[in-house]
């Protein structure tokens, strides 16, 4: 279908906009969705692959809804860097719509959302939205759930459906859901009363296969059968075979691996073939950003100097456990071309489109909870479908690995010959809901059991298994436990309200749990290490740290010490049953340590971690630490110590360097140099400009000095 059939249909602005991109006609898939109501606001569930056009769908809905009907879009995703991308590429292509985005501060309202036509946010900041009360949704003509697929992941898919849910309630609103592997696409679009598009559609062919003795076994889709086909290249390895097969053609690779280990070990093993590669002009532009790379932190660490090493190798290795900057400068240079692979676990499964030409799944199974578990279908084939680049490749090509011969059956029968696994919902249990039968009842949004049972019936939960008797019994059990926590009140006969304290526990977007945990060791007389543990032994702090010995001895002694009034015995008087104090306890130590001003080298070395987990570590804790302040105001408890606390978390400073730190541009490290050079306050950097300069610089120290005086 050529773009210009549609004139007439819809704002030319929109025409106008896609054509000055190259595009003059629609794919497969968006051509049967405009046939099926996308232009006038029926809603879709699109299930098609990867790189088939399911952007455009949702752009021309967004894009539509604004400028045809005067009216709202909002686009939600759940990953945070898939949602900085859709924007960035919404506000290239739309520059007059007034266009944000937010997936920050999940204890903020409006902030004048109300005033953009266009808003892309992930998932639980929408519903945090939803928590404060925003005044603008009945303006909302289109909401896109990118990702939908997520719907069916333990810990993430109960939002999503509950935000889904929320927004059938509006008939008016035109819902688009986007996924490439859906098993039961067409049970989520009659839930969702929705045009369903499935699609096999890709522009890009894509080979499937398995790897074994330097040979690809692949599919053969025309001929109905399975070929051979010798991989160049001489190593025994398959991995570096595939690697060696891919360069030769001047393409791209990534790996995924099971664990951050595996995928660090693999690009150190597969470097010495691309560095072999690599031309003068990519040697100096890789130096380049394998410094960035190497002093992204402060101080580097070992594995800072690992990954700029390797980055100079024309190689690199991506997973949770590397800083933001770092992960950025990773994919921007492979985009670029100068990064020819990347060893990654499962952090660029989904999210930011970063293909490539060939993709290995090196493992197919994973610890989970201390057990080995296969991988499922829906996740290779999201794997999968990051092979192929459009407008670069023709083909694309993504293997499994085999250790033996007989394992290329076994893995083609159970993945590449499997149908998608259908996505079954996670809401109905008891942890999962308290929460947001808590934001129920805070919103004003459902005030009793019956109108709960009855949005709970409508969910896809309620779909899925019309269970009513259990839908009942869970929303007792959640109630009657929020009750208890004294976060809800019955005002009137099987009608309840928050309280002050509830409807704040809903707006911080913390676990009721765990706010009441914290609620009652405020009540405790609490040291440092107290309140760090009373922060930890969350949800919301999981996954813990290591256990260290001397977490194990001295969680011991704490206990042994202190007696029945420390908040160490607090959860035997409460069911925190699904908790792990011990390592909750050895997490605290962490965080005592960074604001000790230990080395991060060290503090990785001792807890078996990384820079990406400490900082993640210290970002929920800086949240769990201001919702305990906000808690703390409330309940008429003393906040001066949780305020310092969180300052020396955020730094990572020892208590003698508070002072220092409230200035601007004076951190931990330049904190600690003036301390050290007897400037121990503010009023000592008044007191000694030319010191400060000396030790600082003088543009720096100059500024500094501006602060200080007034």
């Amino acid at each position: 279908m050529d773009i210009l059939s549609i004139k007439g249909k819809l704002p030319f602005e929109i025409i106008e906009s896609v054509l000055s991109r190259g595009i003059t006609s629609f794919t497969p898939p968006q051509e049967a969705a405009i046939e099926k109501g996308l232009l006038s606001g029926k809603n879709l569930i699109v299930a098609a692959p990867t790189a088939s056009g399911k952007t455009l769908i949702a752009e021309i809905a967004c894009a539509n809804t604004i400028l045809g009907k005067g009216k709202k879009s909002v686009y939600i995703a759940p990953m945070r860097a898939l949602v900085m991308e859709k924007f960035n590429e919404f506000r290239a292509a739309y520059p007059y719509i007034k266009t944000t985005v937010s997936i920050g501060d999940l204890d903020s309202g409006d902030r004048g959302f109300g005033n953009y036509d266009m808003l892309f946010v992930s998932t639980e900041k929408f519903d945090s939205l939803l928590r404060h009360d925003i005044n603008w949704l009945d303006k909302v003509g289109c909401v896109i759930f990118d990702e939908m697929h997520m719907l069916g992941e333990p810990s993430r898919g109960p939002t999503l459906e509950i935000l889904i849910t929320k927004m059938l309630n509006n008939p008016n609103t035109q819902l688009i859901g986007l996924s490439a592997t859906i098993g039961n696409a067409g049970d989520l679009s009659k839930w969702i009363n929705a045009e369903l598009i499935e699609s096999d559609y890709r522009p890009v062919k894509l080979k499937r296969g398995v790897v074994y003795d330097g040979v690809a076994y692949c599919q053969d889709q025309d001929a109905g059968k399975v070929v051979d086909e010798d991989l160049y290249g001489a190593s025994k390895i398959a991995e570096i075979r595939v690697l060696e097969d891919t360069l030769s053609k001047s393409k791209q690779l990534l790996i995924f691996y099971s664990t951050k280990r595996n995928a660090e070990a693999g690009a150190v093993k597969l470097s010495y073939s691309t560095k072999e590669l690599l031309s003068a002009t990519e040697k100096e532009k890789l130096d380049e950003v394998g410094n960035r790379v190497l002093n992204a932190l402060e101080r580097p660490t070992e594995q800072c100097v690992k990954l700029a090493s390797l980055v100079k190798n024309g190689i690199a290795f991506h997973h949770a456990g590397l800083t933001n900057v770092q992960r950025n400068m990773i994919e921007d240079s492979f985009r670029k071309g100068l990064i020819k692979a990347i060893c990654s676990t499962t952090t660029l499964g989904l999210g930011v489109n970063l293909p490539a030409h060939t993709v290995i799944i090196r493992d197919v199974t994973r610890f989970d909870g201390g057990v080995n578990e296969r991988i499922g279908i829906n996740e290779v084939l999201q794997l999968f479908g990051r092979a192929g680049r459009p407008k670069y490749d023709t083909e694309g090509r993504a293997f499994l690995i085999a250790a033996y011969k007989d394992r290329v059956n076994e893995l083609y029968k159970r993945y590449l010959d499997a149908k998608p696994e259908p996505i079954v919902s996670n809401l109905g249990i008891i942890p999962v809901l308290r929460t947001h039968i808590l934001s129920f009842i805070a919103e004003e949004f459902l005030n009793n059991k019956r109108s709960i049972n009855g949005f709970l019936e409508r969910s896809f939960y309620g779909y899925q298994y019309g269970d009513k008797k259990h839908i009942a019994h869970v929303v007792d059990a959640v109630v009657d436990e929020l009750r208890g926590f004294e976060f809800v009140e019955e005002v009137d006969r099987g009608v309840y309200n928050a309280t002050k304290l509830g409807k704040r526990v809903s707006e911080l977007y913390i676990d009721p749990l765990s706010a009441r945990w914290m609620l009652n060791c405020m009540e405790k007389d609490n040291d440092t290490i107290g309140m760090l543990y009373m922060i930890s032994n969350t949800l919301e702090m999981r996954p813990y740290a290591k256990v260290t010995e001397e977490a194990e001895s001295m969680y011991a002694a704490y206990r042994y010490i202190h007696g029945d009034e420390y908040i160490f015995n607090e959860m035997d008087r409460m069911d925190y049953g699904y908790y792990d104090p011990v390592r909750a306890f050895s997490t605290a130590l962490l965080l005592k340590d960074w604001m000790d001003e230990n080395k991060e080298q060290d503090i990785m070395k001792k807890y078996l971690t990384t820079p990406g987990e400490i900082y993640s570590k210290l970002s929920n804790a800086d949240w769990l630490i201001y919702s305990a302040i906000e808690l703390a105001k409330l309940s008429h408890v003393k906040t001066h110590e949780m305020i310092n606390i969180r300052v020396r978390l955020r730094y990572g400073i020892k208590e003698e360097l508070l002072d220092l730190v409230r200035l601007e541009q004076i951190g931990r490290v330049r904190a600690r140099l003036l301390y050290i050079n007897g400037i121990k306050s503010v009023a000592d950097i008044r007191k000694n400009p030319e010191k400060v300069e000396r030790l600082l610089g003088k543009d720096l120290g100059k500024r500094i000095m501006e602060q200080a005086i007034v």
